[in-house]
């Protein structure tokens, strides 16, 4: 039987930079855009060779990217070796096989090793497909005279084919024409395959949504493997220990994120070629992983848009490196920026809870008051505030947005010190222009800011003014919208309900 798992992509909404170090929080949307992966045995049977040889088939499959890639797997040290002609790889499956399947072999018995060589010996069959919105598909937009709006978008192919330019004359590797939306493509897509493989090979047992919407999610321990494994996976692949925020909310969904100390993978980096890896993974399985997550998620009738001006990406690892180096070259001002990002943070983090808690008490009045200010602008909001619960909505909005304006402030201060384009003048313009239209309550860049996205959060359904305007100015509203839910299993095929949960956010839009 197939394994389907998916894995959310994500909008740091807070924390950009602050969220490096501990113990600076960050708010992050996981989002309805997913990565998925397809396990299944590769043959029918046991393969009298592969048992004879120690090794079992590994088949890769990227039909976006029209590659396919073979591999054998050492089943005495569990690692892969490609046989494939091609010289692309992906490091982050890669990794992700290996780990899990090391996963299965520090946790099982005996019995359990048994028949997970028997069902390792059938080999291997992933298949990888990433949403059209971890994607740029602007320039086709463009190049077919289409308006730049979602509904273009969504006249694309589900798992829409990506292309890539010749190389160059030194024959340096291949450059996708493709390029991506900041939504945390890898991070998402090493959860997806580390999940499908650890419910393929028994260490786990997840469920799907529709599952946890009946009977309600079981307990945590399960993802807390899966949280594991992918975030070793993903930090070996990419060279280095990130925050993880990225595979976190891939794991749990939304929600508030203090990174974990990097020592609990020292024994991951450390490692010599003669450790074994099912003692690497045990090491890191038992480690004492020390982030925060608390569940979090934007108030009800508020909605998540995602912005692509096309001004051209920015170079995250470059701009955390300048922003270090400032750090270090002037200790005294970016400790006192940090303090009011952090203070900015925390208190927006509060006005969106306290509107929660608001919604619970009083739907009715909050539902009544989120309606009647997504038809005003921001500076006439406090007109409609006739009663003290009205006011207590209102006052709660206003300081959300006082909050983001704050921490708008002191990016845009942090990157001139440090000589980088956080917040661009392009995007600041953008950015005013948004807050001031009705129904707004906040825009800003997310992550490490530069010229890759927008977002904006607004009020009931004053959305669909916003892609109309920003479509106005040249910017292409993705059809990307929060949903806090993390990984999960699925029931069908990615590919047959795509299309139908595009037309449905068109028409939310």
């Amino acid at each position: 039987m197939a394994v389907m798992a998916s894995a959310p992509g994500k909008v740091l909404m807070t924390g950009g930079y602050l969220v490096l170090e501990r113990p600076n929080a960050g708010i992050v949307l996981s989002t309805n855009a997913r990565f998925y992966a397809i396990v299944k045995p590769l043959h029918e049977e046991i393969i009298p060779e592969s048992w004879a040889w120690g090794w079992a088939d590994v088949k890769l499959t990227s039909p976006q990217m029209a590659r396919e890639s073979m591999y054998k797997l050492s089943l005495k040290n569990l690692k892969l070796q490609s046989v494939s002609s091609s010289e692309s790889r992906n490091p982050f499956v890669e990794y992700a096989v290996e780990y899990a399947i090391a996963a299965a072999h520090a946790t099982f018995d005996k019995d359990k090793k048994d028949m997970l060589q028997k069902l390792l010996l059938k080999g291997l069959d992933i298949t990888i497909l990433g949403c059209n919105e971890f994607y740029s598909y602007r320039n086709q937009i463009e190049a077919r005279r289409l308006p730049l709006t979602p509904e273009s978008l969504a006249s694309l192919p589900p798992f829409t084919s990506i292309t890539f330019n010749a190389e160059d004359s030194i024959g340096e590797n291949q450059k996708p024409e493709v390029a991506k939306t900041g939504l945390g493509s890898s991070a998402a897509m090493t959860t997806a395959v580390v999940a499908a493989l650890l419910h393929y090979l028994g260490v786990v047992s997840l469920s799907s949504f529709s599952e946890d919407q009946s009977h309600g999610r079981k307990d945590d321990s399960d993802l807390d493997i899966v949280h594991v494994i992918a975030q070793t996976a993903h930090c070996i692949a990419q060279g280095k220990v990130g925050s993880g925020f990225d595979v976190s909310s891939a794991v749990f969904g939304s929600q508030r994120y203090v990174r974990f100390s990097p020592e609990v993978l020292s024994s991951a980096q450390n490692a010599g070629m003669a450790t074994p890896l099912t003692e690497i993974i045990y090491d890191v399985l038992k480690a004492k992983w020390d982030h925060e997550r608390t569940k979090f998620s934007l108030p009800p009738l508020m909605t998540l848009l995602l912005g692509e001006p096309g001004s051209g990406g920015s170079s995250t690892p470059s701009m955390v490196g300048a922003v270090k180096k400032w750090q270090k070259s002037d200790p005294q001002n970016s400790l006192e920026t940090w303090k009011k990002l952090s203070e900015g943070n925390s208190a927006l983090e509060m006005h969106l809870n306290t509107l929660c808690k608001l919604a619970e008490r009083n739907y009715n009045v909050y539902e009544c008051v989120i309606n009647a200010l997504s038809l005003l602008p921001a500076e006439k909001w406090l007109e409609r505030a006739n009663e003290p619960s009205q006011a207590d909505i209102v006052k709660e909005l206003l300081g959300a947005r006082d909050a983001m304006l704050g921490i708008r402030y002191y990016m845009r201060k942090m990157g001139e010190a440090a000589g980088i384009p956080i917040e661009p003048e392009s995007q600041t313009h953008l950015l005013d222009t948004t807050m001031n239209m009705e129904g707004v309550l906040l825009a800003g860049v997310p992550g490490a800011g530069g010229f890759d996205a927008v977002f904006a959060v607004t009020l009931g359904p004053s959305s669909k003014n916003v892609t109309k305007t920003w479509s106005s100015l040249n910017v292409l509203a993705m059809l990307v919208t929060e949903d806090p839910r993390g990984v999960s299993l699925e029931d069908h095929d990615p590919r047959a309900k795509e299309i139908t949960a595009a037309v449905s956010l068109i028409q939310l839009q």
